[in-house]
C-alpha cells in the first residue's frame, strides 16, 4: 500500500494525529491536512517540503520542541512518548556511547539551549553520538540566522522519514 493509498483512508483528525506524529508544527500539520488529498506519493511529499518552507520560524520552532534532546534518554521515555519508537530508532547512535561523550552532549545541548533557545536538531538517523557531537559543537559558532536555517533543513528530513515510516 502506498503512503498515499494509506492516508486517503483517514478521516481529518486521525490524519492531523498522523502528520503532528512526523512534525508537531500545528501550521504544518493544518495546512497538510488542507491540502488533501494527494494523488501519489510524490506529491505528499513535494507539499510537506512546500509548505515547510514556506512556515515562519515560529512554527520551526514548535516542532523543534517536540523532540527529546540528543542522548537523552529519560526525556524520550517520559515526554516523547507518541513518537518514542521512531526517536529512539533515530537516535539509536547514542547507544553504546561512552558516558564522557553523553556527558559532552548534555553539556553541549546545554550550551547550544542557551545561544539559541530551542533544541540542538539534527537528522541523526546513521550517524554515531561522536559523530552528533561533532556537528554540534560546530554548529555551536553559527550565526544565529544560518542556524535555524540548518535545523530547519534537518527537521524536514527527520518529518520526510517519518512520513516514510508510516507504511513500514
Amino acid at each position: 500500500m502506498s503512503l498515499t493509498e494509506f492516508l486517503s483512508d483517514l478521516d481529518n483528525k486521525c490524519f492531523s494525529d498522523t502528520m503532528t506524529k512526523c512534525c508537531a508544527s500545528t501550521q504544518w500539520v493544518r495546512q497538510m491536512t488542507a491540502s488533501r488529498p494527494f494523488d501519489h506519493d510524490e506529491q505528499l511529499f513535494a507539499m510537506a517540503t512546500q509548505i515547510w518552507w514556506s512556515l515562519a520560524k515560529d512554527d520551526w520552532r514548535e516542532a523543534f520542541a517536540a523532540h527529546p534532546r540528543i542522548g537523552d534518554v529519560d526525556s524520550l521515555r517520559a515526554k516523547f512518548s507518541n513518537t518514542q519508537s521512531w526517536a529512539s530508532g533515530e537516535q539509536s547512535g547514542v547507544t553504546g556511547a561512552s558516558e564522557e561523550t553523553l556527558s559532552q552532549l548534555a553539556v553541549g545541548n546545554d550550551r547550544y539551549w542557551k545561544r539559541f533557545g530551542y533544541i540542538f536538531i539534527v537528522f541523526a538517523t546513521g550517524k554515531t553520538a561522536s559523530e552528533m557531537l561533532d556537528i554540534l559543537e560546530r554548529r555551536l559558532d553559527n550565526h544565529a540566522g544560518d542556524e535555524i536555517r540548518i535545523a530547519a533543513e534537518e527537521q524536514l528530513k527527520i518529518t520526510l522519514l517519518r512520513l516514510e515510516k508510516l507504511v513500514d
